[in-house]
């Protein structure tokens, strides 16, 4: 396997001063010690984890980043404005590194390969300054609309509005536990695409990066876990690919779409599906595949994947 340098520039290091909030988020639901709980901020917790996961993995990833399906306005704006309220930046900072990171997936210019260090991958690499704009040249099909801008420019707008609406709901521990914790615990579930899902899990597909699929991590992120899928074929809806292959984000959008909300979900093509197979290796047994266990070296292969559409 190719590795990255790890020699860290200057910029590429983390900023003290600027990653003080990130790390007092992490440190903030202690508080919960001295003001208690109830058991609806649990369960707030476990609904805005995965509530706001569905707008990162179905909005910021599958949408602004890959134009897997189509929306309209006032849809599109929704799907960002939820994303926003992860705090994981704006829009078009999301969307626009994460065509940077597939373009470059595991080379030396990738933002985010973990052969530059596991930290770096799962968060260094947004807590240092080098990273820090917006790559608007790479999202000018979406930096068009004057809304998405201004919510990239703004992006704890949504973010501040959910956590008064918590507070206002449930008092400070509903802040503590139901929107503090599930955020960080989402940075986190997140975060795990970009690093555990290059190191950890199975591999079906030829790919130049070392992309995963790994069904754990699938669970935890309503479907990202397919990860070799992904890389693969970029520009889909659905991210597993097969039944076994749990996608609840695709299953959201298919709701969407049968309402009217969403349109034009891209599959991968049947012939698609069985070609391109690491060493031309049938499909590891199902158990295998869940526990992800089939861990193949990457293999010297071509990166089969439609275009983005930018």
């Amino acid at each position: 396997m190719p590795s990255a340098s790890l020699t860290r520039a200057p910029d590429e290091r983390v900023a003290p001063l600027a990653s003080i909030p990130f790390w007092l988020l992490h440190l903030a639901p202690l508080a919960a010690i001295w003001t208690g709980t109830r058991w609806q901020d649990w369960v707030l917790c476990g609904v805005l984890y995965y509530a706001r996961m569905f707008f990162i993995t179905a909005g910021y990833h599958r949408y602004f980043a890959h134009r897997a399906y189509e929306l309209g306005r006032g849809m599109q704006f929704v799907m960002a404005a939820g994303g926003s309220t992860a705090m994981q930046k704006g829009v078009l900072w999301w969307a626009g590194h994460h065509r940077h990171h597939h373009r470059h997936s595991d080379d030396a210019i990738d933002i985010h390969s973990p052969r530059r260090g596991f930290f770096w991958s799962h968060v260094g690499w947004f807590l240092c300054t080098k990273h820090d704009a917006t790559p608007l040249d790479r999202i000018k099909d979406f930096a068009k609309y004057p809304e998405l801008r201004w919510l990239d420019r703004h992006p704890l707008v949504p973010a501040s509005a959910l956590a008064l609406a918590c507070w206002a709901w449930g008092g400070t521990s509903a802040v503590l536990i139901g929107f503090v914790l599930s955020t960080v615990l989402l940075y986190h579930g997140t975060f795990t695409i970009n690093s555990l899902a290059h190191v950890w899990g199975a591999r079906r597909y030829a790919t130049r990066d070392d992309s995963r699929n790994n069904f754990w991590l699938a669970l935890l992120t309503l479907g990202e876990g397919w990860h070799n899928n992904h890389h693969y074929y970029q520009s889909t809806a659905n991210q597993g690919f097969f039944w076994w292959e749990v996608d609840v984000s695709y299953y959201l959008l298919r709701l969407l779409s049968w309402v009217g909300l969403a349109r034009g979900l891209r599959t991968p093509p049947a012939h698609v599906l069985g070609a391109n197979r690491v060493n031309g290796a049938p499909e590891a047994p199902l158990a295998e595949r869940v526990l992800g266990l089939a861990h193949t070296a990457p293999p010297d292969g071509a990166l089969v994947a439609p275009p983005l559409d930018a």
